[in-house]
C-alpha cells in the first residue's frame, strides 16, 4: 500500500453522507465530503439519467480538488406515473427541497391508482482526479403505500415498502435498511468492484 487513500464524497446532504460513510467504511480509506469544500459550488443536476448526474457530480468535484471523488444520484420510479419522479425525485414538489411536500405530491398523484409498484434506483460514480469515471448501480423493488409510516430515514422512505417486507424504509433500523436499499446495494457493488484498487492510493485508473 502506497499511502492512505483519500476520497471525497460529492454531497452536502447529511442524511445521505451518513449512509454512505456507514456503507463505504473501508479500512485505510480517509473520507471527507463536499461540506469540507464550501468554496466549490454545487453542481447543477440537469442530467437526464441517474448515471449522468452521478458522473457529473463526481468529475466536477474531482477536477476541482485534484483528488478522487465519489458521487451518487438516486431516486424513486413509480410505474403508474411512467417512472416519475425519477431524476426529479428530490425536487418533485419544487424548490426549496421539501420531503413532506414531495411525499404529499406523490400521494396525491397516486390517488385511485391500483398499481402501486415502484423502485428506488441509485448509481454510484467514482472519478479520478483527471475526470475518468466508473459506475455501478443498485435497485430496490417495492410499492408505495397510502400514507406516511415511520420516522427513520429521509425522502420517500415513509411511503416505500420493499418487496418481502411489511415495514417501510422509515420504520426499519438503519442497518436493516442499508442491507437491502438501492444505495446499500450500489455501494456493496462499489466495494466489491473497487476495493483492491482503492487500497493502493492510485494517481489514475489502471490500464485495462
Amino acid at each position: 500500500m502506497m499511502g492512505r487513500m483519500k476520497l471525497i464524497l460529492a454531497s452536502r446532504n447529511r442524511h445521505k453522507l451518513e449512509e454512505i460513510r456507514t456503507l463505504f467504511d473501508l479500512p485505510g480509506l480517509e473520507l471527507s465530503s463536499a461540506l469540507d469544500h464550501p468554496e466549490i459550488p454545487d453542481v447543477e443536476e440537469d442530467g437526464k439519467t441517474f448515471e449522468a448526474n452521478a458522473i457529473k457530480k463526481a468529475t466536477a468535484l474531482a477536477r476541482a480538488t485534484g483528488g478522487w471523488a465519489l458521487a451518487d444520484d438516486s431516486g424513486l420510479e413509480v410505474d403508474a406515473l411512467g417512472g416519475a419522479p425519477g431524476v426529479y425525485s428530490a425536487r418533485y414538489a419544487g424548490e426549496p427541497v421539501s420531503y413532506p411536500a414531495n411525499n404529499a405530491k406523490l400521494l396525491k398523484a397516486l390517488e385511485g391508482a391500483a398499481d402501486r409498484r415502484a423502485r428506488f434506483r441509485c448509481v454510484v460514480a467514482l472519478s479520478s482526479p483527471s475526470g475518468k469515471t466508473r459506475t455501478v448501480e443498485g435497485r430496490c423493488e417495492g410499492r408505495i403505500i397510502h400514507g406516511i409510516r415511520g420516522a427513520q430515514g429521509f425522502g420517500y422512505d415513509p411511503l416505500f415498502v420493499p418487496d418481502g417486507f411489511d415495514q417501510t424504509f422509515a420504520e426499519m433500523e438503519a442497518g436493516a435498511k442499508n442491507a437491502i436499499s438501492h444505495r446499500g446495494r450500489a455501494l456493496q457493488k462499489a466495494r466489491a468492484a473497487w476495493h483492491d484498487f482503492l487500497m493502493t492510493d492510485p494517481a489514475e485508473w489502471p490500464a485495462p
